[in-house]
């Protein structure tokens, strides 16, 4: 059984017209919600999505297609689940956004964790505590943390873990959610249970049973699994049977039931008879957990009966079924570690298509987004990051500085020597811009003989020099090997706009061309360059 996890208040369906904050509201309840069926969840998971694209909110549409993922991957659609969970953890790195990189790499090592990949599952819980971060509110923090934990627990750091689990604690009591609180100390008993400290795990059990106590909050299936599991490890069979028994009187109320929960918890219990000897009451436990195990197909379940119904053969005195069943569950375990290797297989496929697809999105769009001829970003590329470059600016107050250069009676170079040669001149005087810019900023090919150059955190004066300085080395360049006797030359117009000030692309742009018109206007191969006017 798998440690517990927390029960927040359900919340109504998404709506039309919602708000930004009213879907995240919601996203930060159903992220943690397992007390509604899963595909409820999952429904409601796709009606968020639809909302937070129709504000639109990115993030929160990301956020909603991971709720989606934890949902598939809960149903057993894992590759589905895996497909989409990597396809947006990639969106989410490409932007940075924290909030969806902390959840995607959350949801990344449990999908590791079931890998068998504990060292990639611990990264990535690392990953998701640092990209939450500490301002994050303390309950969130205390699940994340939580996780960390778990994560530490399962790579074999049982001080690292336990440290976390204090810390989990700490944030889950000044969240003031008790459920928290209880499922830190849950998964700290498990921890110790697995690694074999089982009166550590006692010990903490007992601080299950004061919290209990003191809050009226009751057990539920998972908490009372753990419990029964220590009992056993610490010889108390009667206690456990107790214990177990009440798991099952449990059930029935659980609204989201693990399909594997009754057949643990018949299995737990067969066992802790067996430590009693009523061997006839662990039989018929045993009987029916089997049962639940081909029913719904419980490959890793059926295992562990088969190695238990060994056992209870063995305490009967039945040695000849004894072996003959002990056979049968190594049998067993292999093929259900066949069948588990197949379905870690397909799930590292799934990765890698959702990986190879992404590349090949990327390449694309940057493909989409380069001249072919100069290798220089585009026209497409200018008009998605110059928006950013000003607001940056506008946001750091630094100046910008937006300039066009364009090539000197090119028109001559393509009549007088050949098309060819002209392509080599633009690409050579594209290699010379890149070259010489040495700021933040960048140069991009408009189209024809015509290149944009933008130079953020430099003033009008720093600007015109830096510009003037490329102009002086285009027609410095030896052109003789390439054009002979005809020179290459640029004219370059300039606007700059002050720090703090705001203007349009287009605005920019439009006053740069009147420049460079005025620079062709008094006799090209010169700088023309001014200050912005905002009107």
């Amino acid at each position: 059984m798998s440690p517990r996890s927390p029960v927040p208040a359900c919340a109504p369906a998404a709506a039309p017209g919602w708000s930004a904050e009213r879907l995240a509201a919601q996203l930060d309840v159903l992220e943690n919600q397992r007390d509604r069926d899963v595909e409820e969840v999952l429904a409601e998971g796709v009606a968020l999505q639809r909302a937070a694209e129709a504000i639109p909110d990115p993030a929160l549409a990301r956020r909603a297609e991971l709720l989606q993922a934890d949902m598939l991957d809960r149903l057993g659609e894992t590759q589905r689940a895996v497909r989409m969970l990597w396809a947006v953890h990639g969106w989410a790195a490409e932007r940075d956004c924290r909030p969806v990189l902390a959840r995607s790499h959350l949801l990344l090592s449990r999908t590791h964790h079931n890998l068998g990949d504990m060292s990639a599952c611990l990264e990535h819980a690392v990953s998701a505590v640092e990209y939450l971060g500490e301002d994050a509110p303390p309950d969130r923090r205390a699940h994340y943390v939580a996780k960390l934990a778990d994560a530490l627990g399962w790579a074999g750091s049982f001080d690292a873990a336990r440290e976390r689990y204090r810390q989990a604690e700490r944030l889950a009591v000044a969240a003031g959610n008790p459920e928290r609180q209880i499922m830190v100390l849950n998964n700290l008993a498990y921890t110790e249970y697995e690694a074999g400290e089982f009166n550590a795990a006692w010990t903490v059990v007992e601080r299950m049973f004061a919290f209990r106590d003191r809050t009226g909050r009751e057990f539920d299936g998972n908490d009372l699994d753990t419990i029964s599991r220590i009992q056993l490890a610490l010889g108390r069979h009667a206690d456990a049977e107790k214990t177990v028994l009440q798991a099952i009187a449990t059930y029935g109320h659980m609204r989201n039931r693990e399909a594997d929960c009754m057949a643990e918890y018949l299995l737990t219990l067969a066992t802790a008879r067996r430590g009693l000897g009523a061997l006839y009451g662990a039989q018929a436990s045993l009987d029916h957990s089997l049962a639940l195990c081909e029913e719904r197909a419980l490959g890793d379940v059926r295992v562990r009966v088969l190695q238990e119904q060994a056992e209870l053969y063995a305490a009967a005195g039945d040695y000849r079924r004894a072996f003959a069943t002990y056979k049968a569950f190594h049998r067993a375990e292999e093929a259900q570690r066949s069948a588990q290797q197949e379905a870690q297989a397909r799930t590292r496929q799934a990765i890698f298509e959702t990986t190879e697809a992404r590349q090949h999105a990327e390449r694309f769009r940057e493909q989409a987004r380069t001249d072919p001829l100069t290798g220089l970003p585009n026209r497409r590329y200018v008009d998605e990051e110059l928006p950013f470059v000003l607001a940056r600016a506008e946001a750091a107050g630094v100046p910008v500085t937006v300039a066009l250069a364009d090539l000197d009676h090119f028109k001559r170079i393509n009549d007088t020597l050949s098309h060819d040669v002209g392509d080599r001149v633009l690409a050579t005087v594209g290699e010379l811009l890149r070259a010489g810019l040495r700021t933040d900023g960048f140069v991009a090919r408009l189209g024809g003989e015509e290149f944009l150059v933008v130079l953020p955190g430099l003033g009008a004066s720093q600007a015109e020099y830096r510009l003037d300085v490329l102009r002086n080395g285009i027609r410095a360049h030896d052109w003789v090997p390439l054009t002979g006797e005809l020179p290459v030359t640029v004219s370059i117009g300039a606007v700059c706009l002050a720090p703090g000030d705001r203007a349009g692309q287009a605005e920019l742009l439009g006053a740069a061309d009147h420049n460079l018109y005025a620079a062709k206007r008094c006799g090209r191969d010169r700088v023309v360059a001014d200050t912005f006017v905002v009107r």
